[in-house]
């Protein structure tokens, strides 16, 4: 085992080790292989001339000679709080909700998505204190789930960087 996937193994414990709304984790973690990393930037780059989208071209470039971690969530129950920052009345109005399909799938408990959320900023400080670069990146997450590599509902990409200068910034 390589170093980077050393590093992408300790962010996967980071992202499900994260603390969760109610102790329940609807997390899910994926490590690309390299041959799914180059077809990824690949169909990134079509996505963007497809859908008219910007920067799906750059943040592909970036992918060349990385590693990428997928983070996502897929069938999150609403906590229970009936707090309504979900745009629902209740948490049974949200569940009652058919999925729209598009980039995401949702609608979703925002306690969910921060859950989520909590799970990224586990695994990039991971990656940050073993001095791997990386970034989160929404455009990873869109296409994997595109592709089929995921079949999340809500999905983003971490791609991870060993090199003189990080790739994902000051592009």
């Amino acid at each position: 085992m390589d170093a980077m996937e050393m590093v992408a193994r300790l962010m996967e414990v980071s992202a499900v080790t994260a603390p969760k709304s109610l102790g329940e984790n609807f997390v899910h973690t994926r490590i690309l292989s390299a041959g799914e990393v180059d077809k990824l930037a690949e169909a990134m780059a079509a996505f963007g001339r497809k859908t008219g989208k910007q920067n799906f071209d750059r943040d592909a470039k970036s992918l060349l000679g990385a590693g990428v971690l997928l983070i996502g969530i897929k069938d999150a129950r609403p906590v229970g709080l009936r707090c309504g920052a979900c745009g629902f009345s209740s948490c049974d109005e949200l569940a009652r909700q058919k999925k729209i399909q598009g980039e995401f799938s949702g609608p979703v408990c925002a306690f969910r998505l921060l859950d989520m959320g909590i799970a990224l900023g586990s695994a990039v400080k991971t990656a940050s204190l073993l001095n791997v670069d990386n970034r989160i990146m929404y455009r990873i997450g869109v296409v994997a789930r595109d592709m089929g590599l995921v079949d999340w509902d809500f999905t983003m990409g971490i791609p991870l960087s060993v090199t003189g200068k990080n790739v994902f910034f000051d592009r």
